[in-house]
């Protein structure tokens, strides 16, 4: 009998053995994405920039080149209709940095809210676990004394 017990707890050692390795192996992968994330972030931040630099380059070319064809043209401009159109592309500027920010607060809002799920999340796993923990012992303590009580008749 105890050779069997042997065998059985030489089996339930390799077993453990091989679920710490692959638990460490797995983190070991969470800690490398850990150590990039900066880096990606930096990267995507400094595409962001740049592609910032890029429009608003193309939208000064673009723009020097109506001047210049305006002026070589030499088109005229009714005085209204210039006021009418500086007031008007005014207020939808202002419209729409409005919306910009209005659009920056409710994807912060949400990233905040998905961050906040995250942290809900992993506190639920810590609640299975526990129940999964505590499940296991039952059965292991309920099959533990049937055993004895095999053992014993």
């Amino acid at each position: 009998m105890s050779e069997k017990r042997s065998t059985r707890d030489e089996g339930a050692t390799r077993t453990s053995e091989v679920i710490d390795t692959v638990r460490d192996n797995t983190l070991r992968i969470a800690d490398e994405v850990v150590k990039l994330q900066p880096q990606f972030a930096q990267s995507v931040s400094n595409l962001q920039l740049d592609s910032i630099k890029t429009v608003r380059s193309m939208i000064q070319t673009a723009f020097a080149n109506q001047k210049q064809i305006a002026s070589t043209l030499n088109l005229p401009q009714v005085p209204q209709v210039s006021e009418q159109i500086v007031k008007q592309s005014t207020e939808t500027t202002n419209d729409i940095i409005r919306s910009i920010g209005i659009f920056s607060q409710l994807n912060v809002n949400a990233l905040n809210a998905a961050r906040e799920n995250v942290n809900i999340y992993n506190r639920t796993l810590d609640a299975v676990a526990e129940f999964n923990n505590n499940i296991v012992n039952a059965w292991a303590s309920y099959w533990s004394s049937q055993q004895q009580q095999f053992f014993r008749a």
